[in-house]
């Protein structure tokens, strides 16, 4: 099994973009040129190397080959992005690759495409300023579009191999992987479980039991054999199963108005491990979001327009008015899902103010924008 963070430090080593390979500092799937992009990378990737593997590095400065690492994303949504986009399309997986010195929260990107039979990979329909029909390949380091028959050929299967040869998990990787996880959850209650004499998952987070079950918070879950973080969140809170064969996540989120709060099940997660040492990851989304009269609704817009205003000019706010900014960005979620579509224009328009003038409501606005993602996508 390859050690994905080993494989990522082996693509850098080529440190230039080829024909194989791409690196981006980030990717922009909240507009639909950020996502056009990346789509015309997924496609010149999969057109240009039909019997190997690709890969895009995310989190990486180009020149250096600094890595500074990106926010924590799920991964199924993209392989949705890229199925309703592209035509024979490649099988896509993101998985977030953990690197010791990068901050709490912040991983390396990695996708991995794999690629569809020597079909000729295309667009099916128009976005941004591509048109349906056009055809990407990959020239050296630059992804672009080709009027002609796409020549599928064969020449980086050796290079791509000997990489991925050279990324291979090891016991010593594993061990420490699994040293390392324990030393920085150590506050969390960290523990592990084998399966299939061989995958080893770590998790850890803030434990509560009441008459409905064991919750965490504050929750990371890695599988260390590849060094993919599988699950992290600082705000929600999530159950967890296991038996010999599968580990099953279902994730929960706090939402409610004024007082009244609940915990509502959004996504469940199954890890599936066989005896052949592979495994699976199915997703379901599970979420049936609250309803509140709109009334109630017209009311939380004004003041959440209301408490922006304030903090753009630069007025000190009240007790009360701390509190309801940390509830802006999930007031504005609960707004979208009962039906005030520019609520989520005006949470991208608080996006700036909150960066610069509130960390934490800030950290709140990207949890809430990672659920509306998974909704969306979904």
């Amino acid at each position: 099994m390859i050690n994905k963070r080993l494989l990522i430090k082996n693509l850098l080593a080529h440190s230039a973009e080829n024909s194989f390979y791409d690196k981006k500092l980030k990717v922009n799937l909240g507009d639909k040129e950020g996502k056009a992009k990346l789509l015309k990378h997924i496609c010149a990737l999969s057109n240009s190397n039909p019997h190997n593997n690709s890969y895009i590095v995310i989190g990486v400065e180009d020149k250096k080959n600094n890595i500074f690492g990106v926010d924590f994303y799920d991964d199924s949504k993209i392989q949705n992005l890229v199925n309703a986009y592209l035509t024979n399309p490649p099988r896509v997986n993101y998985a977030n690759i953990l690197f010791p010195h990068l901050p709490e929260g912040k991983v390396v990107g990695l996708i991995t495409i794999n690629p569809n039979n020597e079909l000729i990979c295309s667009l099916k329909k128009n976005i941004w300023k591509y048109y349906g029909g056009m055809v990407f390949y990959r020239e050296g380091s630059i992804s672009m579009p080709q009027n002609f028959e796409v020549k599928l050929n064969n020449s980086n299967i050796e290079k791509v191999a000997a990489i991925e040869s050279h990324s291979q998990n090891t016991i010593k990787y594993t061990l420490d992987g699994v040293f390392d996880f324990m030393n920085r959850s150590k506050d969390y209650k960290p523990t592990y479980r084998v399966f299939k004499e061989y995958f080893v998952v770590c998790w850890a987070g803030k434990k509560k039991v009441n008459h409905k079950g064991t919750f965490y918070s504050r929750v990371n879950i890695q599988l260390i054999n590849e060094q993919v973080k599988l699950f992290y969140s600082d705000l929600d809170e999530v159950s967890i199963e296991f038996n010999d064969e599968c580990f099953k996540i279902l994730e929960y989120v706090h939402l409610g108005l004024y007082k009244s709060y609940k915990y509502y099940p959004l996504e469940e997660v199954i890890i599936k491990f066989h005896n052949n040492i592979s495994y699976e990851i199915e997703s379901k989304m599970v979420f049936d979001p609250p309803q509140f009269s709109k009334s109630t609704l017209h009311h939380i817009m004004n003041s959440n327009k209301s408490l922006l205003e304030k903090l753009e000019k630069g007025f000190r706010l009240s007790e009360i008015e701390q509190q309801d900014i940390l509830k802006l960005p999930a007031n504005y979620l609960l707004c979208y899902f009962n039906g005030f579509p520019e609520a989520i224009e005006k949470l991208e328009e608080a996006k700036s103010l909150l960066k610069t003038h509130h960390k934490e409501a800030y950290l709140r606005y990207k949890e809430n924008i990672r659920i509306l993602r998974k909704v969306k996508y979904n």
